[in-house]
């Protein structure tokens, strides 16, 4: 293949947004362990300081070929990148106070292109010294809608815990796998509802980080009513309370052909309805305000799985709100 016909590819493929706040750290050490390899390879395509690394993720869902796309600063985000960008993973120097503020000019994009994964990435929070503390880093996160996610945490999850949780590169890499990406082709006919439930796994994961740093972003001793904890809380219940209306019925209506279309038998017809079908579904929940998509995409996931005929006990205690 040309070089030609290798950018020309890479144009039509979507990307994780990789950059740097840290002068000190290259975005190249991200991809080369979102990669897994053992040094970093030659990119597929580069303008200038942009670099573009292929990537197949391959699950046992769907296989997706994606872009990993080096962007060292804002004015480089050219609407060719800003069009294919469905994650957003940045790294920050936590090792200092001000590290977070470096961040603050790629808030303005994300808004823009609004990435439906969003990673913040540092060597580690530590509330010691002159590092970022972790109830710095969580509020920050807190306030943005991203996730926190530490190489190398101080706390390593509990070995007796039954599901620990991931740390480091593999919660980046496993963030990524569970993206309904603009190009995934599925495995099998009973795979489709991946793209929801995945949805339903990243809003259980960032709804117990919610819960998790709420609860820890109380000071010891102080009264719950009326503490910043508790707004959040309320706020988010109040949240929980509006966002039941979402599933309205239209929505159910596209709900129910969903299921009707995964049960069925699979010919190429129906596919590519059903393809089309998540699309459309997709780009509906794409227009509510970032807070609210999550929120969509979990109402939206269980009632899929009631429509096909799904065990309730098997999504009873996915979220901590209560069903309507």
């Amino acid at each position: 293949m040309s070089s030609t016909e290798q950018e020309r590819d890479t144009e039509a493929l979507p990307c994780v947004l990789v950059t740097s706040c840290d002068p000190g750290f290259k975005e190249q050490e991200l991809v080369k362990q979102i990669l897994g390899a053992a040094a970093v390879p030659e990119p597929s395509r580069q303008e200038g300081a942009v670099c573009w690394y292929p990537w197949t993720i391959n699950n046992k869902y769907y296989t997706a070929q994606v872009s990993l796309c080096v962007v060292p600063n804002t004015h480089l985000v050219t609407a060719e990148i800003a069009d294919s960008v469905q994650a957003f993973v940045v790294w920050f120097d936590s090792t200092t106070e001000a590290g977070l503020d470096s961040v603050a000019p790629w808030l303005a994009v994300v808004e823009d292109v609004a990435p439906e994964v969003l990673t913040l990435v540092c060597e580690r929070v530590c509330d010691s010294g002159f590092w970022v503390s972790r109830q710095q880093a969580q509020e920050w996160c807190l306030s943005h809608g991203f996730e926190l996610v530490e190489l190398n945490p101080e706390d390593l999850p509990d070995e007796d815990d039954d599901f620990p949780e991931s740390t480091g590169v593999k919660r980046i890499v496993q963030a990524l796998n569970a993206n309904m990406w603009s190009n995934m082709e599925m495995k099998d006919e009973r795979a489709q509802c991946f793209g929801l439930m995945s949805s339903l796994v990243a809003s259980r994961h960032s709804s117990s980080c919610t819960s998790q740093d709420t609860q820890s972003l109380q000071q010891p001793g102080e009264d719950t009513h009326g503490s910043p904890g508790h707004s959040r809380t309320e706020a988010t219940a109040n949240s929980n309370t509006q966002i039941d209306a979402l599933v309205d019925p239209m929505t159910d209506m596209d709900i129910q052909e969903l299921a009707s279309l995964t049960t069925r038998d699979s010919d190429v017809e129906n596919f590519e309805r059903l393809f089309t079908k998540l699309k459309e579904m997709k780009d509906k929940a794409s227009s509510l305000p970032h807070e609210q998509r999550k929120l969509h995409a979990e109402k939206v996931a269980k009632a899929f799985w009631r429509a096909i005929g799904g065990d309730q006990d098997e999504i009873d205690g996915l979220s901590s709100e209560e069903d309507s």
